[in-house]
């Protein structure tokens, strides 16, 4: 059975380019212990887990002609030395410069000839700890036909679970021939094979036309000496090198915040990117500029019949919410991002989070793959920044012995979008994953550092001392505030 790229699969790949690479990465930190974790028992593990996501096998095979949509076919030169890889840091190696090898990983694009992931095995992290760090496109991961492989490295008990032996063996890719005349054989039986290649040709030219468009257009002002406008403190054109942030707080602080002002966890992480943003905006050359909201995108769990199920028991839609920057009072603040959820609460399509990190598996690398690209398809919505919180099972998880101590997601970048923001919550901690054009945001770290001193504002307003602001909207005079309600 002929395995063609779906038009969203096809879209991404197509969209891509080397300042846009379309990939998916995860930090993990392991405490190796007595376990013997290293590279070799990666490796090992790895091949015994990998056929459960065929694909991951898989490369990508074009048509002659792009008579049709490309094909998934078997890697006949698969080799698993290629894709997991070893690194190392001087030790005792800083966090620091973890994260400045993460940024030169993750900026490079994957190999288009191979199988579209790869994982590095970091070594020499003080306290004898080692990294982890995946990338994976984001046309291979949709949650439907395939889960992301970081979902299936781990185990809940330190001991790994015995699988079957596995005996894959690649299937022959087909001829040239072989695929034209599929090719037409499909044109014929399915038009919608003919509209779907149309699509993406059409998509390439395009953006082919638009690259060249900037090219002259920078020359022209060059030789004219005008400069561009400002497309704004979060907008501008992307360099092909990135920066990656991460953040590290506890889970008990944003649960603190929620019984002192109601809303949800969720709620809370938001309020806390909401208030970081604004410090960090005020500290830049342009301050606020006038701007009181940041237009955000937030993928969020839902059941809905009416979109692609997924192996997940749950389907994810895009919610956007104005992230109210311009907004002095914390506790206000929080206000106004639990009130733009409460419509979506009341719908009856939303999954409870513990629902979420219930699901097998470290289900928050797929959740954020699907997220990515729930954000990707809403980029002509015209929003300012994508924000993914992903909620994660709340016990230790180990791979190969190894209990995993953080785990950082760091999403892609789309065009005109020179920041992202992702959150994943694991075992009593909330870790923040920063992703940022190097050049656009130089000043990423910055930003980490007052998400830090923004959740510890919403602390100090949370403290028992302190009287709770009221919530929602008195429909008498002498009305008390109701719990659930929200100020706007």
């Amino acid at each position: 059975m002929v395995d063609r790229l779906r038009t969203r699969d096809l879209a991404l790949l197509t969209a891509e380019t080397p300042q846009t690479p379309a990939h998916n990465a995860t930090i993990e930190i392991f405490d190796p212990g007595d376990s013997g974790f290293d590279y070799n028992r990666l490796v090992e593990l790895i091949r015994d887990r990998i056929a459960f996501v065929p694909r991951y096998r898989q490369r990508v095979q074009v048509v002659p002609g792009h008579l049709a949509p490309p094909l998934w076919v078997d890697d006949e030169n698969f080799d698993l030395g290629f894709h997991v890889r070893r690194s190392a840091l001087p030790r005792p190696g800083t966090s620091s410069q973890l994260l400045e090898l993460a940024s030169r990983i993750v900026s490079r694009p994957l190999d288009r000839t191979r199988p579209l992931w790869e994982v590095y095995f970091v070594e020499g992290l003080e306290g004898g700890r080692v990294a982890l760090l995946s990338k994976t496109h984001q046309a291979l991961v949709d949650g439907v036909h395939t889960v992301d492989l970081g979902q299936l490295l781990l185990d809940t008990q330190p001991t790994p679970r015995e699988l079957e032996p596995d005996d894959w063996a690649p299937r022959r890719a087909p001829a040239p021939g072989a695929l034209v005349a599929g090719a037409v054989r499909d044109a014929l039986v399915d038009g919608q094979t003919v509209a779907n290649t149309v699509r993406g040709t059409s998509r390439a030219v395009v953006r082919t036309l638009d690259e060249r468009t900037r090219r002259v257009r920078s020359v022209a002002e060059a030789l004219t000496g005008r400069r561009p406008k400002s497309r704004g403190v979060i907008g501008g054109e992307l360099s092909q090198q990135r920066r990656v942030v991460t953040v590290e707080t506890c889970l008990a602080d944003y649960r603190k915040v929620r019984q002192a002002h109601g809303g949800t966890v969720n709620d809370v992480i938001l309020a806390t990117v909401t208030g970081g943003l604004r410090s960090w905006l005020m500290t830049r050359a342009e301050s606020m500029g006038g701007i009181r909201q940041v237009r955000a995108v937030v993928p969020v769990s839902v059941i809905d019949e009416e979109l692609e199920a997924t192996s997940l028991g749950s389907q994810i839609a895009a919610h956007f919410v104005d992230l109210p920057v311009g907004e002095a009072s914390p506790v206000v603040r929080l206000h106004q991002v639990s009130y733009s959820f409460q419509a979506h609460k009341e719908t009856g399509r939303s999954v409870a989070a513990n629902r979420l990190a219930g699901v097998a598996g470290f289900a928050p690398t797929t959740f954020h793959a699907i997220g990515s690209r729930v954000a990707a398809a809403e980029l002509r919505r015209g929003y300012q920044l994508s924000v993914t919180n992903v909620p994660g099972p709340q016990t230790p998880l180990y791979a190969a012995g190894a209990e995993m101590l953080a785990s950082y997601p760091v999403a892609p970048l789309v065009p005109g979008h020179p920041l992202v923001i992702s959150v994943t919550s694991y075992n009593g901690g909330v870790f923040y994953g920063i992703t940022a054009d190097r050049d656009v945001v130089p000043d990423a770290d910055l930003l980490g550092i007052c998400l830090r001193e923004a959740l510890d504002e919403l602390l100090e307003v949370s403290s028992a001392g302190r009287q709770r602001a009221p919530r929602g909207r008195r429909t008498t005079s002498s009305a008390k505030p109701k719990g659930k309600g929200t100020s706007r």
